[in-house]
């Protein structure tokens, strides 16, 4: 079976997020377990979105709902690990775009990459419950262009 791939842009991450493993991040294997990943991601997008002013109910104006994750597992992250999350945007369409978040962390002098994930997010509206084009403020924010 093919393993699933995420392709990063070479630098200039929308955001960096510092998380640090917490005990209830931890499994039955003594590591951080994959529910805990999605949980942490979802934690990096909440801090980039607050950075700006933003929260997943209005982001410029908008909405979102995730429509799709996707998770590749690299390496092992342990209680006393802080993660550092790179947030990138792509795919960026008048509804719809992805997130890219590349986990990784310091330790032992040595970077280790711990986990890369997607998430496909959509713009919605929660009161009528249906998809919703972009607006400007959030395109501009995801193209990491200055605020119009």
């Amino acid at each position: 079976m093919p393993r699933v791939k995420l392709k990063f842009p070479a630098d200039n991450p929308l955001f960096t997020a510092t998380i640090p493993v917490r005990i209830g991040d931890i499994n039955y294997g003594g590591h951080v377990g994959n529910d805990a990943i999605l949980s942490i991601i979802h934690e990096a997008r909440m801090l980039m979105l607050c950075s700006k002013g933003y929260s997943e109910l209005d982001a410029g104006g908008n909405s979102m709902i995730m429509a799709d994750v996707m998770i590749a597992y690299k390496g092992e992250a342990f209680y006393g690990d802080t993660l550092s999350i790179k947030i990138f945007a792509e795919e960026i369409s008048d509804r719809a775009f992805d997130l890219l978040y590349h986990i990784s962390t310091f330790r032992n002098g040595a970077h280790t990459d711990i986990a890369h994930a997607k998430t496909g997010m959509v713009c919605f509206n929660y009161e009528t419950r249906k998809i919703t084009p972009m607006k400007p403020n959030l395109k501009q924010f995801l193209l990491n262009l200055p605020a119009l």
